[in-house]
């Protein structure tokens, strides 16, 4: 392996470095650079500061750095920088994305259509044939599954992938020199065959409970799309929907029963319109327009004499650059409020004058 990978490892272990400091850093520097650089150099690398500068040039533990390096030529495990043409370029969007990447696995981790499945450790019977019927579904749909490999939906969610021969990755929480939990040994090993294990900690990194929303980060960011299946109002599944919101990733929820407790989650998601209320696995190909495209799609026509009014007009001004431009975005360019947009883009998709895209974008049909 190049030198250049013990400096990416080395990058990750300088303390006060986080993933916004390191990207911003990369680019004024090389990462070789950037422990050849000058103080005088570095402060001019936005929000810095003389401390974080200090401990850059500080930074001594190369060897912690070389150990990696010899795990990772020794598993045969594959790094993946931030810069690699590898790197999962959807998680290029996100503020947070990890700056170096291990990875086990033969699945593209830019694979064209990856959906994330997420929820409960401790489904009920519901959850989990749910869970099993939406993914047999997906299988004739050429999608990655990726979640975290924990108990409850997420292993269900991972064998189900691997019985209907779909490729699926599992985002952990710890270094790759452990299996955790370890009840999913066989099956991590399973996945590698097809998909894969992902992570951002090194070898060595326990699965304390902190590093959870961190990982949770990676599977909503790396997906085109989040589904939630059964959760209650807090946990892990929540976060990752939040930060798929966040991400500006579309979310769904299949529903529950309002007296059901691990339902409350999904509910209360799909009730503050922070989901998309789910039902089976062809609802979310159509919504994400990854039908077969080999069937012919219905033809709508547009009726001869469309009547605007004045706020439709101001987003289709907004949309006449012929680009996919997200909902916010048309928001603060229109100046009209969420309420008066959201109204009057219903319209227009509605009338067929708009189209509605995945991760909540749209543009002006031909």
């Amino acid at each position: 392996m190049s030198n250049s990978l013990l400096y990416q490892i080395a990058l990750t272990l300088i303390p006060g470095i986080g993933c916004v400091h390191a990207r911003n850093l990369l680019e004024h520097f090389t990462v070789e650079e950037i422990f050849k650089a000058k103080a005088a150099a570095l402060k001019r690398v936005e929000g810095l500061g003389a401390l974080r500068v200090k401990q850059i040039l500080e930074f001594k533990d190369f060897a912690t750095a070389e150990k990696e390096v010899a795990f990772i030529e020794k598993h045969k495990i594959q790094p993946l920088f931030i810069q690699s043409e590898h790197y999962p370029k959807r998680l290029l969007n996100c503020y947070d994305a990890p700056i170096l990447l291990y990875y086990k696995g033969n699945a593209d981790l830019n694979h064209p259509r990856i959906v994330a499945v997420v929820g409960s450790r401790s489904n009920t019977d519901y959850g989990k044939y749910t869970t099993e019927v939406f993914i047999e579904k997906l299988s004739a749909a050429g999608v990655l599954v990726v979640s975290g490999l924990a108990y409850g939906i997420d292993s269900i969610a991972h064998k189900a992938c691997l019985k209907n021969n779909i490729p699926t990755v599992g985002v952990l929480a710890h270094g790759l020199d452990k299996i955790y939990p370890y009840h999913h040994t066989d099956m991590a090993y399973e996945m590698i065959q097809n998909g894969g294990l992902l992570t951002e900690f090194r070898k060595g990194t326990p699965p304390d409970k902190f590093n959870f929303p961190s990982r949770n980060r990676i599977v909503a960011g790396m997906s085109d799309a989040t589904v939630v299946i059964e959760t209650d109002v807090k946990g892990g599944s929540m976060i990752t929907a939040e930060l798929a919101n966040s991400y500006n990733r579309d979310v769904f929820a299949f529903p529950g029963r309002v007296t059901d407790k691990k339902s409350a989650g999904c509910n209360d998601l799909i009730k503050t319109n922070k989901a998309i209320l789910l039902t089976d696995a062809t609802q979310l190909l159509e919504t994400l327009n990854w039908s077969d495209a080999e069937k012919p799609k219905k033809k709508h026509t547009r009726e001869l004499f469309i009547h605007l009014t004045e706020d439709e007009k101001a987003i289709i001004d907004v949309l006449k650059s012929g680009e996919a431009i997200s909902i916010d975005e048309i928001h603060l360019r229109s100046g009209l409020s969420y309420s008066k947009v959201a109204a009057s883009m219903l319209n227009l998709e509605m009338q067929y004058i708009i189209q509605a895209l995945p991760g909540k974008m749209y543009k002006l049909l031909d």
